[in-house]
């Protein structure tokens, strides 16, 4: 025996809707509250796994970095940062824009470079989990 909509909605009390109801509120808050990384005070660079620069958000500046294949170029602006050029070839890390939330990683492989957002909550993933 199969039951069509209309049976189905024959059965649901009034608690029953409101149950629903609260249960996609309490979803919704949670994605909003909890799915958000915080904000990043600084941004660290490395270099062949070794930590070149610890850079405050707080001011713009460029800083290059040297690499096997050539110079990485780390754009700073207040509250975010990116990698503006890299001469690895597939440009994976400059693709991936600005990083703006504590915890947000951007990685040139075969330049052995990385930018890192850190902050006072970061944004977990199954990389740092």
């Amino acid at each position: 025996m199969k039951f069509g909509f209309a049976q189905w909605r024959r059965l649901l009390r009034p608690g029953d809707i409101a149950v629903a109801v609260a249960g996609l509120i309490l979803c919704v808050y949670a994605v909003l509250a909890l799915w958000q990384g915080g904000t990043p005070d600084a941004a660290v660079i490395r270099a062949g796994g070794r930590v070149v620069a610890e850079v405050d958000l707080s001011r713009a500046r460029r800083v290059e970095v040297p690499g096997p294949l050539g110079v990485t170029l780390v754009e700073i602006e207040p509250g975010r940062a990116r990698i503006a050029s890299d001469p690895g070839p597939r440009q994976y890390c400059v693709r991936q824009g600005w990083l703006t939330q504590a915890g947000a990683v951007a990685i040139c492989a075969p330049n052995e470079v990385s930018l890192s957002l850190t902050g006072r909550s970061a944004n977990y993933d199954t990389l740092n989990y």
